[in-house]
């Protein structure tokens, strides 16, 4: 019992001896798992042991556990050592304690530092964003990962490049830029400071506008569109087009490009005038010059008429072709078809209508036609039909307001006389009517009327004139010759044709 006693008293209690040891490992950065050990002689008689971190108990464990730091911080750096209780004997305990060993975990990288290059950017611009830091030598192998944040909102998560470039960027992409530099694994994560990056706008000039068609040639009918466009100037810009004369506003667009169409589909004849744009993007509106636009009106029917010195066309007679587009834009080439075949062509410089003349022959019959092109494309008049006849006819009215009223003349024998009135009636004016062309008979007013009378050396060849009405000319008609008849007596006729 004494000598228990004594060496229960002889037990060193908390001493350090060699027989517990404490095991950290050197080169140790931040992010990394540090196991810590603690051992005995003989782990089996550790009854407990605890882990101190300068001077501080921070655990304990009733084996010989280790101690893991799992996610290594620079504030894990202290002096580390460990006390374990152990059976000395069956009923003696005792403390042994290990040395003091220091622990230094190491910066991995440094936090990283934001730059953009170039610094002060232009609107349009491309930019780019560079998160700089750098790893020891030592660990220059491990992968970072970076995330680039404006504003609170994340431009780019998680990236494998420590550079992301901005293709265009825009005004409203100014503001607080940051990023962080982190571990594959999440487990060191740093953040640089915020840098304000200021986006710089550059105004509107040089506003211009151009049309298409170019010139500013507009057809009628056709599409007409105006183009406005900037030489410089970045953003968001309201393009707007406007007259001359009113200053009243065609249309507005807003949108982020240095060009804008304004269409107008269907050209009128009120669009020609004096048109300019105006160009915007918050620093005032820019205006263009003044673009005066014509409207041409393209050929669309022309007209083709015959101006012969009678209503029938007989061989010999001059023809007068006339073809006419009064709306077209001049100036305006006139061709001239018989039977498809062409006759001529006449240039009306001024606008208008054009003329050909010819004589008639026995060929001239048919189908008449012409064409008019003012460089808008060509039109076709409708066909007219021309019957030539081989003989004119052998009767005229004299000095009336047109060629189907006035005194009754015939011919015979190459001579030409009067007719007298006796017996004069509609049936013998509905003859002289159809043989002139001149349409239905009217009146059958006294020759004298329509001065002056004929010469007295002109002679009354018809006394009577004995129509049915259904002749197709006077010469056809029963005659009685003169016998009693002076100018006085001259026969007149109105049909309903001029």
């Amino acid at each position: 019992m004494l000598l228990w006693l004594q060496l229960l008293v002889l037990a060193p209690v908390g001493v350090q001896t060699d027989w517990l040891s404490i095991s950290i490992p050197n080169d140790v950065y931040e992010g990394d798992q540090v196991v810590i050990r603690c051992s005995g002689e003989t782990n089996d008689r550790i009854e407990r042991l605890m882990y101190y971190k300068d001077d501080s108990q921070i655990s304990t464990h009733h084996n010989a556990a280790s101690y893991t730091i799992s996610n290594a911080r620079p504030s894990d750096s202290g002096s580390y050592f460990c006390k374990a209780d152990r059976k000395l004997f069956f009923i003696i305990d005792v403390t042994e304690k290990t040395r003091t060993s220091w622990l230094t975990v190491q910066e991995l990288f440094p936090a990283p530092g934001l730059t953009a290059t170039p610094t002060r950017p232009t609107e349009g611009s491309s930019v780019t964003l560079s998160c700089n830091t750098r790893l020891p030598a030592a660990r220059s192998s491990t992968q970072l990962r970076y995330s680039f944040i404006r504003d609170g909102h994340t431009l780019k998560s998680d990236w494998s490049s420590s550079k992301v470039e901005i293709s265009v960027i825009r005004k409203e992409d100014s503001g607080y830029y940051w990023c962080e530099a982190m571990t594959a694994s999440h487990s060191v994560s740093k953040q640089s400071h915020q840098t304000y990056i200021e986006v710089q706008r550059v105004p509107v000039s040089q506003v211009s506008m151009e049309t298409h068609p170019p010139g500013g040639q507009a057809v009628e009918g056709e599409m007409l569109v105006l183009v406005c466009f900037v030489a410089e100037g970045t953003g968001v810009i309201t393009f707007s087009w406007h007259r001359e004369d009113t200053k009243d506003s065609l249309g507005r667009k807003t949108q982020r490009s240095q060009r804008a169409e304004l269409e107008i589909p269907v050209v009128r004849g009120s669009h020609g005038g004096g048109f300019y744009c105006t160009a915007d993007n918050s620093y005032g509106p820019i205006q263009s010059q003044v673009v005066n636009i014509t409207v041409r009106v393209p050929v669309s029917h022309p007209i083709l008429t015959f101006r012969a010195p009678g209503t029938l066309a007989f061989i010999g007679d001059v023809v007068e072709l006339h073809c006419e587009d009064r709306r077209a834009s001049p100036p305006i080439l006139y061709w001239f078809y018989h039977e498809n075949v062409i006759l001529g062509n006449t240039s009306a410089p001024f606008g208008g209508g054009a003329s050909f003349n010819f004589s008639l022959t026995s060929k001239h019959s048919g189908n008449y036609s012409c064409k008019a092109d003012n460089g808008l494309g060509a039109q076709h008049s409708e066909l007219v039909i021309l019957s030539v006849t081989d003989t004119p006819p052998k009767v005229r009215l004299m000095n009336g307001p047109h060629r189907c009223e006035g005194r009754v003349e015939v011919e015979q024998e190459g001579r030409w006389g009067t007719v007298c009135d006796d017996g004069w009636d509609m049936k013998d004016v509905t003859v002289v009517c159809r043989e002139l062309g001149c349409g239905a008979g009217k009146h059958t007013p006294a020759g004298m009327l329509y001065l002056p009378l004929a010469e007295k050396a002109q002679p009354v060849l018809i006394q009577v004139a004995l129509c049915n009405g259904t002749e197709e000319a006077l010469a056809e008609c029963e005659q009685i010759e003169v016998f009693d008849c002076g100018h006085d007596e001259d026969a007149g006729a109105v049909c309903e044709g001029s």
